[in-house]
């Protein structure tokens, strides 16, 4: 039934091949400007499910303590603790706190003791060690060396674009010292989403340059290079509009949308390239021999796409958001590869008379007789080339078990480029890039007894929190602890209350009758020679104190609201303080994992919940780490249910419980050896290597497809298994070849991508491909073999 469906398709698309063309042509038109409209999500929060349970604190810190970014600018100046050097500080806040999109600019000079930080006193070595990892770098050698400037920036606004507020920002610091950088998680997606854009418009081209010279070597025919660079674009285009009407986005994980479409539509139309010109050297037409392809094909292709987009649609068992929605988006090009191909291949063929006919490749005459001698020495040595295979399998995959997770997400760019140095120069001279904070459930008004608490909790944290060094000893696991305790006990009362006046402080400050009317006779330096006004202060006016100081002082406005903050979903109106961490970035992710975990036990202990609100960790660092780590765990899963489905299709096509397995197998085990040779090559697994098995496994199995198909009509037809096997690997094993080779040497562009996941990403999915060759050509006819051992053709 189904054959005799896809027949009358086939002859039908055949004979209206202008029409179904002039159609192409005019969906592909109507279709280009929704096209054009596909945007990336730039935000690392949507990387998650909308569920995930890691989004709630990381959500409720944003509307707690602010939604705002921070971009820190940070240089090197020999002379900074100087006042020279506290001047150009002063100079580069004011420049970028005017930079359009930018809230409030704090660094060293905004403080109370403005350019007296400089000077060898007990107030300035305090607030000198509060501000330590963020606006100053710790001493070295004696010295500290190392500005920053903590920038907030504004709410995202229509009128002000993010990449414009970078790039002055970036532009400002590289005038004002070459070496400088800046750094961020807004830098960071903006610099990481702008690698992606230019690679896809620049790699795009030169993979496709680089596919149209190797199917020109191969095949010797403009014509046939043309035809599956239009069905390559004509699917893209067809893809991004229905992504753009389903208000779907792209992001880092789908970036490699282009490169899947790629291998499904050229493996497809090479299959066909192939056998169109086996009928023409048979003597048939043009037409007759692009209906023999279709017949032959037609069933297989319309198979091989459907079994790819079964393979694809496993990632939405993935807890990442946008690693689900990859998955949508594979599907969907790849059911539209068999449009494409319906529409535009018979009418390219044969459009005109000019260069009808694929030739033969140089040099294809020693493939075909290695393809010959290959299938003699499955045949005389079936149970040696078997067992070697399963040897090195075996040894190959076992790595698998020594595979590591990379999460330092620098890692994902490379190490020459702005980002990456950036970090490396935040990691080595501010004391670690890694960013965590810890929510506590706080009173409404801070008091002693809850200061006590917090000074406990920090030391713990300090104390507890460790990692075990190359060594062998425990090394602290945070370079830094911050909040409203450090806040306090870095300032000095009598130093704030000089840029105060004397109505503000008693408006501020609930004195006796005697000390008010002292105020208002006596000079304020006298007052406080008499007075001691931090007896008659609480905590919590000295912290309003504080935060009315720095805003005098022109700098650090948001310092205690980034500290102490209250829900803003009540009544009943809960109040919180913040304690921000920093680690170091560049750390194994089980030391990662430990220190976080670490955190969260002391946490816990230290305030429990209670009425359903305790202690929550959370921040960048917490989110990334989980990321990738979610990825690898979610690639196994994916990976079993790409199996299965794509295991019941071959089960629906073949109705055979044996070739569903057999067909597995050749394009399973490839992915295991990759994977395995990563562990053993100690390659750290990352975002683009952690969907490699899913994806593999639907972009290998067409060519199972294409050859059980071939071979079971070659069975049918009456010829014994030598006979067929030969026939199989000179047809489909060549087309299997020439695909291959021309989708290695496309790859071969994405390893100059900026975005080392692109590159990783490329590279396995080659060596997936041909490990999948290879297990095509020998694995899965010797399986062939075994089954049919002693039968002269296989049941109908």
């Amino acid at each position: 039934m189904m054959y005799q469906v896809m027949k009358f398709v086939t002859r039908w698309m055949i004979r209206w091949r202008y029409a179904a063309l002039l159609a192409a042509l005019v969906a592909g038109l109507l279709a280009y400007p929704f096209a054009q409209e596909l945007a990336f999500d730039r935000s690392i929060e949507n990387m998650f499910a909308a569920d995930d349970p890691l989004l709630e604190p990381y959500r409720r810190l944003k509307k707690i303590f602010g939604n705002d970014e921070v971009v820190l600018a940070a240089y090197v100046d020999p002379q900074l603790m100087t006042p020279a050097g506290v001047g150009r500080v002063q100079q580069l806040t004011q420049q970028l706190a005017e930079v359009e999109g930018v809230q409030s600019a704090m660094s060293l000079a905004s403080t109370p003791l403005g350019e007296r930080i400089v000077d060898d006193t007990p107030a300035a070595a305090r607030l000198l060690e509060l501000l330590e990892g963020y606006a100053v770098g710790p001493p070295l050698a004696g010295r500290r060396e190392t500005a920053a400037v903590v920038c907030v920036l504004q709410p995202l606004r229509a009128d002000v674009s993010r990449r414009a507020t970078i790039g002055s920002m970036r532009q400002i610091v590289r005038q004002h010292d070459p070496t400088g950088v800046i750094a961020g998680e807004p830098v960071m997606v903006i610099d990481g989403f702008e690698f992606i854009t230019q690679d896809g418009e620049t790699l795009g081209y030169t993979t496709l340059i680089l596919l149209s010279a190797t199917i020109l070597l191969c095949f010797r025919s403009l014509r046939w290079v043309a035809i599956p660079l239009v069905v390559i674009q004509f699917t893209l285009v067809l893809t991004r509009a229905i992504l753009v009407s389903s208000h779907l986005r792209l992001s880092m994980v789908s970036s490699m949308l282009t490169a899947i479409v790629t291998v499904v539509a050229v493996a497809t139309v090479i299959h066909f390239i192939v056998r169109f010109r086996d009928a023409r050297a048979a003597g048939a037409s043009p037409l007759r021999a692009v209906a023999r392809a279709g017949r032959l094909l037609a069933i297989p292709i319309a198979l091989a796409c459907v079994t790819d987009a079964v393979g694809f649609a496993a990632l939405l068992w993935a807890r990442v958001g946008p690693v689900q929605d990859f998955g949508i988006m594979m599907a969907i090009g790849s059911l539209l590869v068999i449009v494409s191909v319906a529409f535009l291949v018979p009418g390219l063929a044969l459009w005109g008379r000019l260069d009808v006919d694929p030739r033969r490749a140089w040099g294809e005459k020693s493939l075909d007789t290695g393809l010959s001698r290959l299938v003699d020495t499955l045949l005389a040595r079936p149970k040696t080339v078997g067992a070697v295979s399963g040897i090195v399998a075996l040894g190959v995959a076992i790595g698998g078990t020594r595979l590591q997770v990379e999460t330092n997400f620098t890692r994902n760019f490379r190490a020459s480029s702005e980002i990456a140095r950036s970090y490396a120069f935040v990691e080595s001279r501010l004391g670690g890039a890694g960013v965590l904070d810890v929510i506590v459930p706080a009173p409404a008004v801070i008091d002693d007894a809850f200061l006590d608490r917090l000074r406990k909790f920090q030391q713990r944290l300090h104390q507890q929190v460790v990692v075990i060094g190359e060594d062998g000893r425990s090394e602290p696991g945070l370079t830094k602890v911050l909040s409203v305790v450090d806040l306090l006990e870095s300032v000095d009362i009598r130093d704030l209350i000089q840029v105060m006046a004397v109505d503000e402080l008693l408006e501020l400050i609930d004195l006796p009758p005697a000390a008010r009317r002292l105020m208002g006779i006596l000079p304020l330096e006298m007052v406080l020679e008499k007075i001691d006004l931090e007896e008659y202060m609480t905590p919590q006016q000295q912290l309003q104190m504080v935060e009315l100081a720095m805003r005098k002082a022109g700098g650090g406005a948001g310092m205690l609201s980034a500290l102490r903050g209250h829900s803003v979903d009540g009544p009943p109106v809960q109040h919180f303080a913040r304690v921000m961490l920093r680690a170091r970035e560049q750390l194994p992710a089980q030391q990662k994992t430990e220190i976080i975990r670490q955190v969260e036990r002391i946490a816990a202990e230290e305030f429990p919940a209670s009425s359903g609100v305790g202690a929550e960790v959370t921040g960048f660092y917490v989110l990334l780490t989980s990321l990738v780590e979610s990825m690898i765990r979610d690639q196994w899963i994916c990976f079993a249910w790409a199996v299965a489905g794509i295991g019941l299709m071959m089960l629906i096509a073949f109705r055979s419980p044996v070739i569903a397995a057999i067909a597995i197998v050749p394009n399973a085990v490839p992915i295991l050896m990759v994977t395995g040779l990563m562990g053993w090559l100690n390659i750290r697994i990352n975002m683009g290597a952690a969907m490699i098995a899913a994806v593999s496994m639907g972009l290998s199995i067409d060519s199972s497809i294409h050859y059980v198909s071939f071979y079971r009509r070659e069975r049918r037809a009456g010829r014994d298994v030598r006979e067929a096997l030969h026939n199989v690997h000179q047809s489909v094993g060549r087309a299997m070849f020439f695909a291959t080779l021309a989708l290695i040497v496309g790859f071969t562009a994405l390893c100059r991508s900026q975005f080392v996941p692109t590159v990783y990403f490329g590279a396995l999915v080659s060596l997936s491909m041909l490990g999948a060759l290879l297990g095509n050509l020998v694995v899965l006819p010797l399986l062939l073999m075994w089954m049919d051992a002693g039968r002269k053709s296989p049941p109908s």
